[in-house]
């Protein structure tokens, strides 16, 4: 009896558990142990990213690649705060953009205290947010990309 109703239960819950499990799933993950270093948005053990930051370790040169979308080319402003930059970009594989920026101009430094980027392309607005529970990984790849 105990078993049935355990069941039940489970299956009263079971669309609000499914409706929030997709989003749940989306975490950030750094890849520090190789080369390049790697801060990943993304479904771990699938291949689902929304966006990646990379570097080769001391190069102070993030590439940040945003996944989905429209392709963008041209010229970014990336704001993160009261900081501004420009970036060039190119079309990501798959859909999407990307571009580089250094880890050592106010605008990423404002993305590491923040944990929010925004990037616009023409029309075409993206902007990125790192959850507070994750700016510790964010703050650890800027320090490793850093020369």
């Amino acid at each position: 009896m105990i078993a049935i109703l355990a069941a039940a239960a489970a299956l009263t819950l079971w669309p609000q558990t499914a409706a929030a499990t997709p989003e749940a799933a989306w975490t950030w993950t750094l890849y520090g142990d190789d080369t390049p270093v790697v801060l990943a948005n993304e479904v771990p053990d699938t291949p689902n990213l929304r966006t990646t930051l990379e570097c080769e370790p001391g190069s102070s040169v993030a590439r940040l690649t945003l996944y989905g979308g429209e392709a963008a080319t041209g010229m970014a402003r990336v704001t993160a705060g009261e900081a501004a930059a420009v970036a060039e970009t190119e079309a990501a594989r798959g859909g999407g953009l990307k571009l580089a920026l250094r880890t050592d101009h106010p605008v990423f430094a404002a993305f590491g205290a923040s944990g929010r980027l925004a990037v616009a392309v023409g029309e075409q607005r993206r902007a990125i947010e790192v959850p507070a529970a994750h700016l510790a990984k964010l703050r650890r790849f800027a320090e490793l990309c850093s020369g």
